[in-house]
């Protein structure tokens, strides 16, 4: 295929796309309710709640999702919750999880995710500047939030989804009137959830029902979906979609950030499809189990995820039956190494895709495994975050906001309107009572990443990394993700990341901190080792002049990387030697 075939794809997809975004719209509508109330979707299977004992699966329907909604959208009225009101979610993968989300999107109220792995402080913090009314907890969250709330004015109750209490009766919940659907703009809040900066403290970005929508289109293309789709890319209709095909889709990442819950759990309950529910840690032997049990045909694992199978199960296909029919992987770059695994190993190509929580699902790739001759996608390039999606118009920028030239890195952004003139229904409303900070996240019409990269030729672009994970040693620009990869590739290595240490003399060196392999050892002979493989592949001003062992590393909740605990680490240890 030629580059000029592969540009035609993407532009014709590009040119016939048309966004069209109801005055009113309501996720919990269009993900639980309408399937609820079709005679062909009602019994169909939503959320499968998987168990360590296979005999233990439970399924639940879209009418029971919808009638324990219901119940629950009572409680929650009957505790004084109003359109606006913040409701915290601080719940695990699990049925009740989507209960909640449901009940609290159709009243008007504004979800806010919580993950179970913040600690007293984290959570404080979110609860106080949100003003939440309501926290919906379990066995696992409940001591520690309602410990809070004496320190949480706003903060009226908690309700416990282990309880057992009515609206999580499967039978009861069966007796419940149907709750009245408020009617929400499409430019309504629906969901906060807090990103956490590399400065200051972390901020709530208000996301509006429409964002969904605008989600959409790259969730089609990075999950190979046009099978279920009702029109090409399939986000304007509400049409019913056929029951015959097999679609199941599972991701580990938690529903309470933005990859799990507009990344996997919303968009696979818009197209009225199965998602696989598990609360439990991620393990490599999980990973490969779940999905033969569940013939999980779609997921999205990020690539530290997709490392620890690669290194567990370098050929994972003698021992697992498995029914993949696509891969989306974010968070960090993916890289040549992982991007050949799943294509040889898992059958896959694996389509890397781009987004943040303000803006999210703009930029990836669009392999039907491989195949594009049937005019629809284009083909992934191994290491390349991929083409802006359909509906977006993104561009590498530079401190001014204009658009660099080919090859030369700038601020990954995205303009509010898309390539037809028409607004982009993918924008946060803003951050939570944060003016400054939202005007400073635009420049013009631009909304601004923080992420830099490059843009080739066919207009793919290429991750260089975080804005403040870039640094320079001995006057050369160094991106830490381009070396990580290389060390990756190394069987030794099962993880790694790439930081600046200071220097006297160079203003900086590469420093790598490395997880081995099981197995492997640390030795000195092992860092040459490591040294040499590196400068073999590289330029020779990037392979690692210090590599360090570690046991782990420092990870965000939503599986990054954070280089910055390390960069730190690195600046006390200069200040006192």
């Amino acid at each position: 295929m030629t580059d000029g075939h592969i540009t035609d794809n993407h532009a014709q997809m590009h040119n016939s796309f048309r966004w069209s975004v109801p005055k009113h719209f309501n996720i919990a509508e269009v993900c639980s309710r309408r399937w609820a109330a079709s005679p062909l979707h009602a019994l169909q299977t939503a959320i499968v709640s998987h168990h360590a004992d296979s005999h233990l699966h439970m399924r639940h329907t879209y009418v029971q999702l919808q009638q324990a909604a219901d119940a629950f959208s009572q409680v929650l009225f009957e505790q004084g919750v109003k359109p606006g009101d913040r409701v915290a979610v601080v719940l695990p993968q699990r049925f009740e999880t989507a209960v909640a989300y449901m009940a609290i999107l159709q009243m008007g109220a504004v979800a806010m995710p919580l993950s179970q792995l913040f600690g007293p402080e984290a959570l404080l913090y979110r609860l106080q500047d949100s003003g939440a009314v309501v926290a919906v907890v379990d066995a696992v969250s409940s001591t520690v939030v309602a410990g809070l709330k004496v320190q949480c004015p706003a903060l009226r109750c908690c309700i416990n989804a282990d309880d057992g209490d009515i609206f999580f009766d499967a039978q009861a919940v069966a007796f419940t009137p149907q709750s009245p659907l408020f009617n929400t703009l499409a430019t309504d809040a629906a969901v906060l959830i807090y990103t956490s900066g590399t400065t200051g403290p972390p901020k709530g970005a208000l996301i509006p029902h429409q964002a969904l929508m605008g989600n959409l289109s790259g969730f089609v293309c990075s999950q190979n979906w046009f099978g279920f789709s009702t029109n090409g890319v399939g986000v304007t209709s509400h049409e019913e979609l056929p029951l015959g095909s097999h679609a199941v889709f599972w991701s580990p990442a938690d529903w309470t950030w933005t990859g799990g819950l507009m990344d996997a759990l919303l968009p696979t309950l818009y197209f009225g499809r199965p998602i696989v529910a598990w609360p439990g840690r991620f393990s490599a032997d999980l990973a490969f189990e779940l999905m033969q049990q569940h013939r999980v045909t779609h997921t999205f694992l990020f690539p530290t995820a997709l490392k620890a199978m690669m290194k567990a199960y370098p050929s994972p296909q003698p021992r697992f039956q498995l029914d993949l029919q696509a891969i989306m992987s974010a968070g960090e770059a993916v890289g040549d190494a992982v991007f050949a695994y799943c294509r040889d190993e898992l059958g896959v190509t694996v389509n890397e895709m781009f987004g943040q929580t303000e803006i999210n699902y703009i930029v990836g790739n669009c392999a039907m495994n491989g195949d594009t001759s049937d005019g629809v996608g284009w083909p992934a390039k191994p290491g390349s975050m991929g083409r802006a999606y359909p509906g977006h118009r993104v561009a590498v920028i530079d401190e001014d906001g204009h658009e660099c030239a080919d090859g030369v890195p700038g601020d990954v952004a995205v303009h509010r309107l898309d390539v037809h003139g028409q607004p982009d229904p993918i924008f946060f409303i803003g951050y939570w009572n944060q003016a400054e900070a939202t005007q400073r996240k635009f420049t013009g019409d631009w909304c601004r990443t923080g992420d830099l990269a490059t843009r080739d030729a066919d207009g793919y672009l290429w991750y260089q990394g975080r804005a403040d994970d870039v640094f320079k040693a001995a006057g050369y620009r160094i991106g830490p993700s381009e070396i990580e990869n290389c060390l990756v590739k190394h069987p030794a290595v099962a993880n790694a990341a790439v930081v600046p240490k200071p220097d006297a003399e160079r203003g900086n060196l590469v420093k790598a901190y490395v997880v081995l392999s099981a197995g492997f050892a640390p030795s000195d002979a092992l860092v040459t080792q490591l040294k040499q493989h590196v400068r073999g592949l590289l330029a020779p001003y990037e392979y690692p002049k210090e590599i360090e062992f570690i046991d782990q590393l420092p990870m965000t909740t939503t599986g990054k990387v954070q280089r910055r605990v390390l960069r730190l680490r690195e600046e006390e240890r200069a200040r006192t030697h």
